[in-house]
């Protein structure tokens, strides 16, 4: 930690952010607000936090110029972080506690702070992972975004993304109309919102930067990768790191930005990232570090421990005298950020929200240091009492039921103290306890996919309901090499007629026939896709709940096509092949859509 780094002051921050909300009520000029969050970066993939290796000096100045939360908490995993910061509210109390099968679609009845801004005058835009739902009414455009442009699934180049997208002049979705760009995925989300920001600036608005690097592929110019192999790096790092330098970057373009349209001093900034880091470092099995750097914390993305949810947080805020080198020691987390910018902002609530978090900036210091926060890594379809959880208070980490942890004198969690404190494990687990109540009655609510009647709405195998993730085809690398499995969807009718359903095993923009394989075009990226697996497909099985059609597949056909009358309601919807050898495999791809005179598949 930065040696001039100041001890957080609490009475000024409140008494500076009060007055600020005073202002703004009183001239009616409501602040701006950014939240820029990468993917898979950790707490230690920062210069500012320590990291000797990575280049950071735009995120480096920002640190310097910003409260930082220091005890900042999100969900291991990227969807749950996400739910949780929009609605803010635990993650599985809103549907998403797993980043696939089906378990990633944020719940419709939920509301988002993008709706809250919007509500209140707001311009809204969100731009690069959504991850909370790929179809109607689950999208960003359905959930408050005036404007979205955003790739499909948790990542670029995942089953529900536009074929062949790896980073470099992709099709991303714009309001849900497919867009070809050019660039990179980092600078595409950056030059959007740039000119989101240039048109709205005399305005109030609120822009959601969610970039999708550093996550999985790896691919980035290698000006930005070079320089770490130099230093001895191996390639995994090196464009990881890349990766995050070019984020950097970009970060110092939007600032400056803000500083040439002069209203830098009347927005929220804040920088988050959304889980533990992905490559920046790794353990052995009893937890001691192999290689890299994570700020001395235990466990990478996807980990209970301290280093899968414990990330960096930035908040930069001029009209909110926030701008110096400032420690916020407390236990905060992703649910507090939308009560808190809802106060900071002067936004009035249209309906009740029972959130989890809570005002931070304006709670007591007293308050903060009595909670007790609770975060787990799911990643099943049903989520399992203790599986992955992390239970903190203070210093105090129960992980699971059994392993008891003091930061103050253990922070990589090596040392198991359980039977020494009865006392503290009894009072967390009675909190975890309680805080499982709370959810249980959530676990069996669904977030049914709406036939729409505008358009096809494509069903991927991302979203298979399935009894586990082993083997799910949730990337178009798995889909290339024909994953035998199978899944399906819920869906719900609300217009009884006729139906259309197409099953695909290539999405419609390859133009693929079903027993094709997929090329594999020249690629000088270094995650290069798969060679595709060839089947001979000969039937095609479609059951909706207890009906089931069969078809032959008809030669050279791209689609095996069905045609189904449909009363108002939920259904479950499986669609297979069957192989020439007897193999079922799932439709990795469906078509959906109400009948008309005009439209086919």
């Amino acid at each position: 930690m930065n040696s001039k780094t100041k001890i957080f002051v609490w009475g000024a921050i409140i008494a500076a952010s009060l007055s600020a909300c005073q202002q703004f009520s009183e001239t009616q000029t409501k602040p701006n607000v950014i939240i820029v969050m990468t993917d898979d970066q950790g707490y230690g993939d920062l210069a500012c936090l320590g990291n000797e290796y990575i280049k950071t000096p735009n995120i480096d100045q920002l640190y310097n110029q910003s409260t930082h939360l220091t005890n900042f908490h999100v969900a291991p995993t990227c969807a749950p972080t996400r739910a949780g910061l929009l609605t803010g509210r635990g993650a599985n109390k809103t549907g998403v506690w797993h980043t696939v099968m089906g378990r990633s679609i944020l719940f419709p009845d939920e509301v988002t702070l993008s709706q809250v801004f919007k509500e209140n005058g707001y311009k809204t835009a969100m731009f690069g992972k959504w991850h909370l739902g790929d179809n109607s009414p689950y999208l960003p455009q359905d959930r408050g975004f005036d404007l979205a442009l955003y790739h499909g699934g948790g990542g670029v180049g995942q089953t529900p993304d536009y074929w062949g997208n790896d980073y470099y002049d992709d099709t991303y979705f714009r309001n849900g109309v497919a867009e070809k760009q050019s660039g990179h995925s980092t600078d595409v989300w950056f030059d959007e919102a740039i000119s989101f920001i240039k048109e709205n600036k005399d305005q109030p608005f609120f822009c959601y930067l969610s970039t999708n690097a550093p996550h999985s592929p790896l691919n980035v110019d290698s000006k930005y990768s070079e320089p770490y192999k130099k230093m001895g790096l191996n390639n995994t790092v090196s464009r990881f790191y890349g990766l995050i330098t070019q984020l950097d970057e970009r970060i110092g373009d939007l600032r400056d930005e803000l500083d040439q349209l002069n209203i830098t001093k009347n927005t929220i900034f804040i920088f988050m990232t959304d889980n533990g880091t992905a490559f920046g470092a790794s353990f052995d099995k009893d937890g001691n570090l192999k290689s890299g750097y994570n700020a001395g914390m235990r466990g990478t993305k996807c980990s209970a421990y301290e280093g899968g949810h414990r990330v960096p947080f930035f908040i930069h805020w001029p009209n909110g005298n926030m701008t110096e080198s400032v420690d916020m020691n407390e236990l905060t987390a992703n649910t507090d950020i939308m009560p808190s910018l809802i106060k900071m902002c002067g936004l009035t609530l249209n309906q009740k929200i029972d959130f989890d978090g809570t005002d931070i900036f304006n709670a007591s210091k007293q308050q903060l240091k009595d909670r007790v926060l609770i975060t787990d890594s799911q990643r099943i379809a049903i989520p399992e009492k203790y599986r992955e959880s992390s239970t903190m208070w203070g210093n105090w980490r129960l992980i699971g039921q059994h392993e008891l942890y003091d930061l103050s004198t253990d922070p990589g969690q090596l040392n198991n103290i359980a039977d020494k404190h009865p006392k503290v494990m009894a009072k967390l687990t009675k909190a975890y306890d309680e805080w499982w109540a709370d959810l249980e009655s959530q676990f069996e609510k669904i977030s049914y996919i709406t036939l729409s009647l505008a358009k096809p709405v494509v069903l991927t195998a991302h979203d298979w309901f399935t009894a586990e993730e082993a083997g799910l085809p949730w990337n178009q690398n798995l889909i290339r090499k024909g994953i035998v499995k199978t899944g399906h969807w819920k869906i719900n009718v609300t217009q009884a007629g006729e139906y259309e359903i197409a099953l695909r095993r290539w999405p419609k923009e390859t133009h693929l026939k079903l027993n094709d394989q997929a090329p594999v075009d020249h690629w000088e990226f270094a995650d290069r896709p798969a060679e595709s697996v060839q089947y001979q497909m000969i039937k095609a099985s479609l059951q909706l709940n207890e009906k089931k059609w069969v078809n032959d597949i008809q030669p050279d056909s791209q689609s095996a096509n069905f045609k189904v009358y449909l009363e108002v309601g939920n259904y479950e919807l499986s669609a297979n092949f069957e192989t020439s050898k007897g193999q079922q495999i799932g439709a990795y791809y469906v078509y959906a859509q109400k009948s008309t005179s005009t439209k086919s598949f």
